[in-house]
């Protein structure tokens, strides 16, 4: 197992979702950069996603106590194993009694540590994810705290160590563009309100977690002043009262009842899950058909780069 000496700021145990649960009133968690997520897994040497680690923000040390496989990626941080630094984005051997140490990010927010054979977390609903706001998942439905001890699970063949290629590794921008597929109210908001919208950049609020992104910038005004509550989709673009936009993330509530333009392509959530406090947003519009073409490239792309992994000389 791993021991938590230090937890971080928020560090949290996910696998990749808890989905079917909307009508219990459980949000889906999961991580917020898929890609990510699923990396640290491959490249750990796991052939499915397993439960890994979220860490946001950073300064996280763990104390291994067995040898292990694990791997870190997402947004750059310093990783360090016995005080010597390792590289991210590829599989790494840890000895028993090993100091495992991440540093704070250096660009982005997120940061996952995925090991072999996954970490041996009891599912709650069917998932391990932890969602702290419905406290449920992970070891006790919160984030990690020092002492905890992460039992890994059984590894099922000898792994191989890889790297990702340079050229693949994500750059964590704080100035972005998203895509937003029209939908829900979105012709409850006039052509100037909508033009507006889209033609304006937003600014990220320090009111940005993993239940949604409440963006600072021109009020967008809605026809639509009450309506019944219904579900909430990943990226899901509410505009309350004060006509401040707030793009809802994994751990949103499950129904709301604010008028909506659409919904952010979950490619561009994953990136906007990325950023940071202060980071700039604008926003195009895409059509379904765009989004699906997207997602589908996207998917190809990934199962060409899980081919193509390079094996390190060990």
């Amino acid at each position: 197992m791993f021991r938590v000496l230090k937890p971080g700021m928020m560090s949290l145990l996910t696998d990749a979702g808890r989905f079917g649960q909307a009508g219990l009133g459980l949000t889906q968690g999961g991580p917020v950069d898929p890609f990510a997520f699923g990396m640290a897994n491959f490249l750990a040497g796991n052939t499915a996603p397993c439960t890994a680690l979220e860490v946001t923000i950073g300064g996280l040390q763990l104390e291994a106590r067995q040898d292990a496989l694990i791997c870190v990626t997402g947004a750059p941080l310093e990783l360090t194993v016995n005080e010597q630094p390792q590289p991210l984005w590829q599989s790494i051997r840890v000895k028993a009694g090993s100091r495992i140490e991440l540093g704070m990010q250096t660009a982005g927010l997120r940061t996952y540590l995925a090991v072999h054979g996954g970490f041996d977390i009891t599912p709650a609903f069917g998932s391990s994810s932890t969602v702290v706001r419905e406290g449920i998942g992970g070891l006790n439905g919160g984030k990690l705290n020092a002492g905890d001890e992460l039992p890994i699970g059984e590894a099922v063949e000898q792994a191989v160590c890889k790297k990702l290629p340079a050229s693949a590794i994500p750059q964590y921008q704080q100035n972005i563009t998203v895509g937003l597929i029209p939908a829900y109210q979105y012709a409850a908001f006039s052509a100037t309100s909508r033009a507006v919208f889209f033609s304006s950049t937003y600014q990220v609020s320090n009111q940005a977690d993993r239940m949604g992104y409440r963006l600072q910038g021109p009020s967008v005004a809605s026809n639509t002043h009450s309506m019944l509550s219904e579900g909430i989709a990943l990226g899901a673009v509410q505009v309350p009262a004060d006509g401040q936009p707030i793009v809802l993330l994994n751990d949103r509530q499950t129904i709301g009842g604010y008028p909506k333009l659409g919904s952010v392509l979950s490619l561009d959530c994953a990136r906007l899950g990325q950023c940071r406090p202060g980071a700039t947003i604008q926003f195009e519009l895409i059509s379904l058909e765009q989004a699906h073409n997207q997602l589908m490239l996207h998917h190809a792309r990934q199962q060409r780069l899980l081919t193509h992994l390079e094996e390190l000389d060990e």
